[in-house]
């Protein structure tokens, strides 16, 4: 079983789902990165995800940005958009994300905010995975040392 499944719209923005599959890996999350395009192959697409058994979605798509909420129309598993900065930075993306139909929900990270999509999905999986939760502890521990500034 595949805890998160990353899909990447194509390969355009496979950078950005690999900066997820990354941060996931170091947490130790089970994980898989998979083109596919709601425009250009939606069966394909409808195929994977009634195969697939991923806890969580990760969807990076720019432009319309159509393919997390194809996704989230058709499963009740969480799903986390990526907006890509392609045109008019990344703003017609981040739109089409976060104005999704009542009913439909996707969350939406920031603007190529890829890493903090799998560390959403991490906090998602550690409600019901205490190991996910103390590799996160952990991180957030490691990320504070790293910014903090000594006393004097």
């Amino acid at each position: 079983m595949v805890s998160v499944s990353i899909i990447i719209g194509s390969e355009s923005d496979r950078e950005l789902g690999e900066q997820a599959e990354a941060l996931l890996r170091e947490l130790g999350v089970s994980c898989e990165l998979k083109v596919y395009s709601a425009h250009r192959n939606p069966g394909a697409l409808e195929e994977y995800l009634d195969a697939s058994d991923a806890l969580v979605y990760i969807a990076v798509a720019g432009l319309s940005a159509a393919l997390p909420g194809f996704i989230a129309a058709r499963t009740l598993r969480p799903v986390i958009g990526v907006p890509k900065a392609v045109k008019l930075g990344g703003l017609d993306a981040l739109l089409s994300i976060v104005q999704m139909p009542t009913g439909v929900p996707v969350a939406c990270v920031g603007i190529d905010a890829a890493k903090n999509a799998a560390l959403l999905a991490a906090e998602v999986l550690a409600l019901g995975d205490e190991g996910v939760r103390r590799r996160l502890v952990e991180y957030r521990r490691r990320r504070a040392s790293r910014t903090s500034s000594p006393r004097t």
